[in-house]
C-alpha cells in the first residue's frame, strides 16, 4: 500500500504541476499576443504544447477519478440488480474494467509503436508525435491498475458512491 501511496503522489503532483504549467503557458500566449505584436508569431508553440499536457492531465487523471469514485455510474440500479440476482455485480464491474482498460492500454501502445515507426514530427513543437500517444497508454494502464485493486478489495472505490 506504500507503493500506491507514492504513486497518488506523483500523478496527483504530475496533474497540479501540468495544469498549472498550462495556466500559466497561455497567460504567455494572451499577454504575447495583447502586447507583444511580432513575439505573438513565435508563441505559437504554446497552443499545441497545451492541448499536448491537456491530454495527459486528462489521461493521468482517470485512474485518481476512479478510485475516488468519481466515475459516472447509476450506483442505484446496479446495487437492485444485485441485491435481486445476488451476483457479484461490483466485482464483475471491476474485472470487465481491468480487461477492458487493459485492452485499450494495448491498442493505444500499439498506436504509439506505429506512429513511432512514421517518425511523424509535430510542427510547432518540433518533436515525435507519439508522445501524444503515450498518455492514453498510460492513463489506461493506471485505470486498470485502480480496477484491479478494487476487485481485489485492496481500494474501496464504491465508499463515496454508498454515502450518498
Amino acid at each position: 500500500m506504500k507503493a500506491l501511496s507514492i504513486l497518488r503522489a506523483a500523478e496527483r503532483i504530475a496533474i497540479v504541476a501540468i495544469f498549472l504549467i498550462m495556466v500559466a503557458l497561455y497567460f504567455l500566449n494572451v499577454v504575447g499576443r495583447q502586447f507583444g505584436g511580432s513575439m505573438a508569431s513565435n508563441l505559437a508553440w504554446i497552443e499545441e504544447a497545451v492541448r499536448l499536457m491537456s491530454l495527459f492531465l486528462v489521461f493521468l487523471a482517470i485512474g485518481l477519478a476512479l478510485e475516488k469514485g468519481r466515475h459516472v455510474g447509476v450506483h442505484t440500479w446496479r446495487d437492485r440488480i444485485a441485491a435481486k440476482t445476488r451476483l457479484p455485480v461490483r466485482r464483475i464491474i471491476d474485472a470487465v474494467g481491468v480487461i477492458f482498460s487493459l485492452y485499450l492500454a494495448w491498442l493505444g501502445y500499439q498506436m504509439t509503436i506505429f506512429v513511432h515507426s512514421m517518425g511523424q514530427i509535430s510542427p510547432t513543437l518540433n518533436m515525435p508525435i507519439f508522445w501524444m500517444y503515450l498518455a492514453p497508454t498510460a492513463g489506461f494502464i493506471l485505470l486498470a491498475l485502480r480496477y484491479g485493486l478494487s476487485f481485489f478489495g485492496l481500494i474501496d472505490r464504491y465508499s463515496a458512491q454508498d454515502k450518498e
